[in-house]
C-alpha cells in the first residue's frame, strides 16, 4: 500500500470474510504511518464489510476526519505531521464525537491514561491481533448513540455541539471558541464543583498553572449569556473553590 490517503470498500471472494460483496457496516478512518500494519488492518476490516479510509500522516488524517463522514476513528499515537494525541484532542475540542480507538507501541499505564484523557474511547497496544481490533471496533460501535449525542442538556440549558450555540428557553447565544470549550466542559460535569485549576488544565491546556483571571473573565461572559437577568441562576460561583453548573429544577 503506497503512502497517502486510500479508501477500501468491502470486496468479494475473501478467504477470511464474506464470499460476496456487501454494503459496508460502518465507515472507518485509519490513521497509521506503518504501511504494512495499515495494509493488514484495511484488509481485515474490508473483509468484515467495513469501508476503510487510510491516511498515512497526522496531517492527512486530520483533514479526512474533519470531512465528518466517518463512524469510527483508529488513530496511531506516534504519527508524522501531527501526533495522534494532539489530533484527537483537537477533534474533540472542535466537537467531533465519533468513537476513537487509540493504537500505540507505548504500553505504560501513563501512556494509556494520556490516550484516554485526550479523547480516546479505547486503547490497544502494538503488536495486536487483528481479531482484537475487530472486536474492539464492534464494541465501540455498539455503544448507545446517546453517548455520542450532538446536543448536551442540563435542565433547561442546551449546548449544540455542531452549531456551537447555547439555548435556554427562547434565548439563543452564540459562543466564542473559548466559551464553547468552557461550557462543554461544565455541561459534561453537571452538579460537580469545578476548580479554576481544573478549567485552566482541561479547557485551556495549561500544564504549568499561571496567575491569571482568565477563568473568571470567561465564566462571567458565559454567565451573562446563559443566566437571564432576574431568572434562576445555573452557573454558580463556589466561594474559595470554583464553579458549578446546576439544574435549577
Amino acid at each position: 500500500m503506497s503512502s497517502g490517503v486510500r479508501t477500501a470498500s468491502p470486496i468479494a471472494g475473501s478467504s477470511r470474510g464474506p464470499q460476496k460483496a456487501a454494503a459496508p457496516r460502518a465507515r472507518i478512518l485509519l490513521i497509521e504511518d506503518d504501511p504494512e500494519i495499515a495494509d493488514e488492518v484495511v484488509s481485515e476490516l474490508t473483509d468484515r464489510c467495513y469501508q476503510v479510509t487510510w491516511a498515512a500522516t497526522g496531517t492527512q488524517g486530520a483533514e479526512q476526519a474533519r470531512l465528518g463522514n466517518h463512524d469510527l476513528l483508529i488513530c496511531d499515537v506516534m504519527l508524522p505531521g501531527c501526533d495522534g494525541l494532539t489530533l484527537v484532542r483537537d477533534l474533540r475540542q472542535d466537537g467531533f464525537r465519533m468513537p476513537v480507538l487509540m493504537v500505540s507501541a507505548l504500553d505504560a499505564v501513563s501512556d494509556r491514561v494520556a490516550g484516554l484523557k485526550t479523547g480516546g474511547d479505547d486503547y490497544v497496544v502494538k503488536p495486536f491481533a487483528l481479531a482484537e481490533i475487530a472486536a474492539r471496533i464492534e464494541a465501540l460501535l455498539r455503544r448507545p448513540q446517546e453517548t455520542r449525542a450532538t446536543v448536551l442538556r442540563v435542565g433547561p440549558l442546551e449546548l449544540d455541539l455542531i452549531d456551537r450555540v447555547a439555548r435556554r428557553g427562547d434565548r439563543v447565544a452564540a459562543l466564542s471558541k473559548s466559551e464553547f470549550k468552557l461550557m462543554e466542559y461544565l455541561m459534561r460535569r453537571p452538579g460537580q464543583v469545578i476548580t479554576r485549576e481544573m478549567l485552566l488544565e482541561g479547557v485551556w491546556n495549561y500544564r504549568v498553572l499561571p496567575q491569571t483571571n482568565l477563568v473568571d473573565v470567561h465564566v462571567g461572559q458565559l454567565r451573562r449569556k446563559i443566566d437571564p437577568q432576574g431568572g434562576e441562576p445555573m452557573l454558580l460561583s463556589i466561594r474559595g473553590v470554583g464553579f458549578m453548573l446546576r439544574d435549577p429544577g
